[in-house]
């Protein structure tokens, strides 16, 4: 192939031959272009990487190069979405409200890998319960994982995660939309909206970026479990006439953990079909 781009063949015509010249179009010149990794030689830790956007998060961190490590509750669905995904990811079993928990977690992403370039905290919990019937319990449930999850997630992550690294956290819609019964789990998201405030500020010296996603209503096994009449109702309050799927979700994530956003931080981008900007 000749630098600007030409090549030339020869077509024999009868006893004459001759050159002729063929542009290289864009599939062939910008192959190894195509071939290129956002993510190329990074190593991720999303939570709560067994279903839903986490899962649709971790298949396209290992598509575009990264090693990515996975966390989950439950044994049986973590190793099912180990396999599913297949080489350059590690599972760990653990509960992101439980400190121990965090400590193996990050003990494992030691030895194994030694470092994080990208933190993208999901691992959360919604429950619909009306203000006047909320409990101690469903508070401490909520609030424990959503925040006192997230906030140690990312602390303890901190000696690993490389200066100019990437925290994302799972926010919510939720968060600045009055939806009822919704209290609680709207103001816990609230507070991972406040926690990277801060730390843009916090990180600044380590060239760390902190950004929230904040999803609007979307297509995961937690939606697919409400009732036909619930599910009507939402998509009624979305201007896009529908759910997001969390492949859409999972491309805002990407953005956020790249260098295409290497001047983003502290922001909130919601990916929500409209509902939270009118």
């Amino acid at each position: 192939m000749r630098p600007n781009g030409l090549i030339s063949i020869q077509r024999l015509m009868g006893n004459e031959a001759k050159n002729i010249s063929l542009i290289v179009g864009p599939s062939i010149r910008s192959t190894e272009k195509k071939m290129s990794k956002k993510l190329k030689d990074k190593i991720a830790l999303i939570t709560g990487g067994t279903e839903g956007i986490g899962l649709a998060t971790a298949k396209l961190f290992a598509k575009e190069g990264a090693y990515v490590f996975i966390t989950g509750r439950r044994q049986k669905e973590l190793d099912e979405a180990v396999k599913a995904l297949g080489s350059n990811v590690y599972g760990v079993q653990g509960d992101v409200a439980k400190l121990d928990d965090l400590d193996r977690l990050y003990e494992t992403v030691s030895n194994v890998k030694g470092r994080l370039d990208i933190v993208f905290a999901n691992a959360g919990v919604g429950e619909f319960v009306p203000f006047g019937a909320v409990t101690e319990e469903h508070f401490d449930k909520l609030f424990n994982i959503n925040v006192r999850g997230t906030l140690f997630t990312v602390q303890k992550a901190l000696p690993l995660l490389k200066d100019g690294g990437s925290i994302i956290l799972n926010g919510s819609v939720a968060s600045v939309k009055g939806t009822a019964a919704f209290g609680v789990y709207a103001a816990s998201k609230a507070a991972i909206r406040s926690l990277v405030r801060t730390w843009t500020t916090d990180l600044k010296d380590r060239r760390i970026r902190s950004n929230v996603v904040s999803p609007g209503p979307i297509n995961t096994p937690l939606a697919s479990r409400q009732s036909p009449d619930v599910i009507a109702r939402i998509v009624s309050t979305i201007p896009m006439g529908r759910m997001g799927e969390p492949d859409e979700v999972a491309k805002a994530v990407l953005f956020l953990a790249s260098d295409d956003s290497s001047f983003v931080t502290g922001i909130e981008l919601f990916v929500d079909g409209g509902r939270a900007q009118i």
